[in-house]
């Protein structure tokens, strides 16, 4: 069987393995978290060979090649063929890896520290004293 001239977009993100279904898919495109050659698209928009992709997955954004097309999905191995990532984007990757790999800073996440005694009992007492919609 000939590889296709071009296929549709959410296709291809499930085959090339970056989307579990495509329905996954179809929601990031129409979320503008996909663009092919800088231009927002639509799910059914026709892919080739040659194309460029920048995707966003969460927190990360990623620069495809597109090298080739399949009209089913594989295994990963064959998935990845599908696609080169640039070496920007690779870098922004490991990057991002070693983010999460060291996790977050406890003390960076704390803005005032521990709340004091007379912070607890001020708190307290604005709760005593504050109206409710259901005390009435």
């Amino acid at each position: 069987m000939n590889p296709p001239d071009g296929m549709r977009l959410d296709k291809w993100l499930w085959a090339a393995r970056f989307f579990k279904t495509r329905a996954l898919a179809v929601e990031a495109i129409d979320k503008g978290r996909v663009q092919v050659n800088g231009q927002a698209v639509k799910p059914a928009r026709e892919l080739h060979v040659g194309d460029r992709l920048d995707l966003r997955q969460g927190a990360l954004q990623r620069t495809l090649q597109v090298q080739g097309l399949s009209l089913q999905r594989g295994p990963a191995a064959q998935a990845q063929q599908l696609y080169a990532e640039t070496e920007e984007s690779l870098q922004r990757a490991r990057r991002h890896a070693e983010l999460m790999r060291q996790g977050v800073e406890p003390a960076q996440a704390l803005t005032q520290g521990r709340p004091t005694k007379r912070d607890r009992r001020d708190l307290a007492d604005w709760q005593r004293w504050s109206a409710s919609l259901d005390d009435g």
